[in-house]
């Protein structure tokens, strides 16, 4: 059973995920800790941490982790949710990729694509909002660690990898 939902929530997840990982971060939210419980409000905060800090996109990353904690922490969980959240995608592409050239012109379908892009920002703005809460900014000194890291990495052109270590370092000195 936990197969069949992991399933069907991460090929809706994949489905309607327009903008990538960090615009499906709300609704993978939504998913595994509100409807679901599969993860409490931190472990979800923690997850996308380490799905930002390891190689490929976040939302497969995320769907990889959830899908072993929920299953039980079994390797098929895993399997389920990464292949589900990337189904949706792969038949979608094979469907435009075949038909592209016939619409390509069509003023519908690339106003479609121009609101597709608004609403990717608007859900890009929104996994942002859902990150910024007690569990990331509980004190001062997450808030002292963010706003460092962002000037540096803006204003002094750090290297984000130079960030994430520095970030960690001083987390494990602070707390």
């Amino acid at each position: 059973m936990i197969y069949w939902q992991l399933f069907v929530t991460y090929f809706k997840i994949g489905l309607f995920g327009f903008g990538g990982g960090y615009a499906m971060l709300s609704l993978i939210q939504s998913e595994v800790v509100v409807k679901h419980a599969w993860l409490s409000s931190s472990e979800f905060a923690d997850i996308v941490a380490v799905s930002q800090m390891t190689p490929g996109p976040i939302g497969i990353n995320s769907a990889t982790y959830i899908g072993y904690i929920a299953s039980g922490n079994h390797i098929a969980g895993s399997v389920v949710a990464t292949v589900a959240v990337c189904l949706p995608s792969f038949i979608l592409v094979l469907l435009i990729a075949k038909t592209w050239h016939k619409f390509r012109a069509n003023s519908y379908i690339n106003s479609a694509f121009a609101g597709l892009r608004l609403i990717t920002a608007g859900l890009i703005a929104s996994a942002a909002l859902l990150l910024i809460n007690n569990e990331n900014f509980g004190d001062y000194k997450s808030f002292i660690i963010f706003a460092i890291s962002f000037v540096l990495t803006k204003y002094a052109k750090i290297h984000p990898i130079l960030m994430i270590v520095l970030a960690a370092i001083s987390g494990l000195f602070l707390y």
